[in-house]
């Protein structure tokens, strides 16, 4: 964690950052910390339209890194698909599907139908929490595409976190990035996106825990609509 703490406070330590750079930072993130963790360095991505510039970016930097992605097997089928058309786009990313310890099946058996409708925080815990921590298990540090932007949870992160969950390094390098921006730059670099943004999903999760929104002041209002829940687990301590 020593690295960490030197590289907390990433814009005095980087001055040459800027408003003109593009990417906000986000490109020299990236390859800061490629240079340091290497191969012990991992992207789980969501697929999202955050996810979509970070892999682009990510491309540019190492084009065969690793992709985790947290396959619960409740996503839309529009999200399987555009996996495919990012891994025809970067045929030398490494994408890796992780699934969880229970099928669909074997979960009710165990804990009754419809998980996510009754206890919504354990079927995060079984299909999202530990299939990401099994998977992190050989890496130092992981990517998120999580900007501040994004919710009142999300307001205060940094580019690099100490992760008490995972017990990790977490690289955030679009933390500054509006909403705007993002689409500007999926729209600049004509880059393949999950076709439900275009139909009011402007966050997209679990297919039973993921509604259209169109409440320009909360993008994540869609995800467990009606609960109090707002986040699935993988980003609080």
């Amino acid at each position: 964690m020593s690295s960490l703490l030197t590289y907390e406070n990433w814009e005095e330590a980087f001055p040459s950052f800027s408003n003109n750079d593009e990417t906000k930072g986000a490109l020299s993130v990236l390859e800061w910390a490629y240079q340091h963790y290497g191969d012990s360095l991992v992207y789980a991505s969501s697929f999202g339209i955050e996810s979509i510039v970070l892999i682009d970016l990510i491309a540019k930097v190492k084009k065969d890194a690793t992709l985790v992605f947290l396959d619960t097997s409740l996503h839309f089928k529009e999200t399987y698909e555009v996996i495919e058309r990012i891994q025809e786009r970067f045929p030398d990313l490494i994408i890796r599907l992780e699934k969880p310890e229970y099928s669909l099946e074997e979960q009710e058996k165990l804990h009754g139908a419809e998980l996510w409708k009754t206890n919504p925080n354990l079927c995060c815990q079984l299909r999202k929490i530990e299939p990401l921590k099994k998977a992190l298990g050989g890496y130092e540090a992981w990517i998120s595409g999580l900007r501040r932007e994004q919710s009142p949870t999300r307001s205060q992160t940094q580019f690099f976190n100490k992760d008490e969950k995972f017990h990790k390094v977490k690289v955030c390098p679009i933390i500054h990035w509006t909403w705007k921006e993002v689409w500007r730059y999926v729209y600049k670099h004509n880059l393949p996106y999950n076709k439900l943004h275009d139909q009011g999903y402007p966050s997209i999760g679990c297919m039973p825990c993921t509604q259209p929104t169109h409440n320009v002041d909360d993008l994540r209002a869609g995800r467990w609509a009606g609960t109090k829940k707002v986040e699935c687990g993988l980003h609080e301590s």
